[in-house]
């Protein structure tokens, strides 16, 4: 999840009958969703002996500290390994995962019933999944093709807190209500509903 610490673990196992030594290089980017590198968060490196038939867990933690301000609107962070057989020739082997940080920010509350020409008031939760505080925080509510702009308070390391937004649905069916929140440390993090609108 977007702000927390990333924990990843690489499975090794040796299939052989004899024992191995693996070195193991790994290396973490952020990326565009066309895959280019933005910057480099993580390089380590290290050694494991596999016994005959072993299995071995390799465990890799990134914090928030090292990606967070490296990370582009896409969320998209790329780790690679590269694992080298030892004394066979250079056998190698890369692993490569893209992980897709996930945002748990946008909350919104409905009514049970929304009817033509009656006002609605629709609760919006926000919130600042960082250890850090955040500033210029702006909500964009997008509904009926119209765009409102709401600027809010800043918010407190991990604060949520809400406003209620109230609007009258002209025609019945469905209705798109689309939501977007920025700040000063990260941007366009969505949220939306499709509101069932019932005749008058």
């Amino acid at each position: 999840v977007f702000g927390k610490d990333i924990n990843l673990v690489l499975v090794l196992n040796n299939l052989a009958s004899d024992r191995k030594s693996v070195r193991v290089d790994m290396s973490a980017s952020t990326i565009l969703y066309t895959r280019r590198a933005v910057a480099e968060i993580l390089k380590a490196a290290t050694s494991v002996e596999l016994g005959p038939r072993q299995g071995k867990h390799i465990r890799v933690k990134i914090p928030y500290t090292h990606y967070g301000k490296y990370l582009t609107t896409d969320k998209r962070i790329q780790i690679t390994a590269v694992c080298e057989v030892m004394r066979t020739h250079g056998l190698k082997l890369l692993v490569e995962k893209t992980i897709i940080l996930e945002d748990t920010n946008i909350i919104i509350k409905l009514p049970r019933r929304v009817v033509v020409n009656k006002a609605v008031s629709l609760e919006i939760s926000y919130a600042n999944p960082l250890p850090e505080p955040v500033s210029r925080c702006v909500l964009l509510v997008t509904l009926m093709n119209q765009q409102v702009k709401i600027n809010l308070a800043r918010l407190a390391p991990r604060e949520r807190s809400k406003i209620y937004f109230e609007f009258t649905p002209r025609r019945a069916g469905p209705l798109q209500l689309q939501v977007d929140f920025s700040c000063d440390k990260f941007s366009h993090v969505k949220g939306f509903v499709t509101i069932a609108v019932a005749p008058a």
